[in-house]
């Protein structure tokens, strides 16, 4: 399992950082990236902590661990400025908090996010197809989740991405133990938003391309 996108005690997750590596290297993944909910009030001390373990824990653990944030309920016009900040101040993965069905998140937060070329545009709800066009000319991979709520648009998603030929990663957007999901678990998941066994290959393709180009 490869999975860009969870959250630890530094933001709103239960588990520190190196046991939510433990666990996610005891459960076989190769690869996680922690994104911690970040905004201007805490982004510096979130990347500041998730640089200094990332490195030593995926080293002690034999698994590759990514610094990131999650850009979380950014009023669209600041997003441009706060992607930027989240590279300048180290982020190797920039996931973009979209415009769930589960939360009041601010309509144009997709396009902004897209606009801004994030890595991963979390949960992007009842995405548009011209904002999935936009992401696949702009690269920004749109995420499949296991998230309870977050999850009850995967097959619009899913749909959008393939009519459209944008990228899709599925991850667990994990806040606890619980939540980290095993390769079969995953590809199932994909399969109840409508893709097949072909399209699951592709995700598993798509997020080992996209940790090769993060410099980590």
């Amino acid at each position: 399992m490869i999975d860009l996108h969870t959250h630890t005690l530094i933001s709103d997750g239960c588990l520190l950082p190196s046991e939510l590596a433990r666990r996610a290297a005891v459960a076989g993944y190769e690869a996680l990236a922690i994104t911690d909910h970040a905004d201007d009030s805490n982004i510096d001390f979130v990347l500041k902590s998730l640089k200094k373990v990332s490195r030593e824990l995926g080293k002690n653990l034999g698994l590759r661990i990514v610094p990131g944030v999650e850009l979380t309920h950014i009023p669209p016009a600041e997003i441009a400025r706060m992607v930027k900040k989240a590279r300048r101040l180290g982020a190797a993965i920039v996931v973009g908090h979209g415009e769930t069905l589960a939360e009041p998140v601010a309509p144009g937060t997709n396009t902004a996010f897209i606009t801004s070329r994030v890595d991963i545009l979390a949960h992007p709800g009842l995405i548009t197809e011209e904002d999935t066009r936009l992401a696949k000319k702009n690269s920004v991979h749109l995420e499949i989740t296991t998230r309870r709520g977050h999850s009850l648009s995967n097959g619009h998603v899913a749909l959008m991405a393939k009519t459209c030929g944008a990228k899709l990663v599925l991850n667990t957007d994990a806040h606890g133990p619980s939540d980290l999901v095993s390769d079969e678990a995953a590809e199932r998941i994909a399969m109840g938003s409508g893709l097949g066994k072909n399209d699951f290959s592709k995700i598993q393709k798509n997020a080992r391309e996209l940790l090769k180009k993060i410099k980590y």
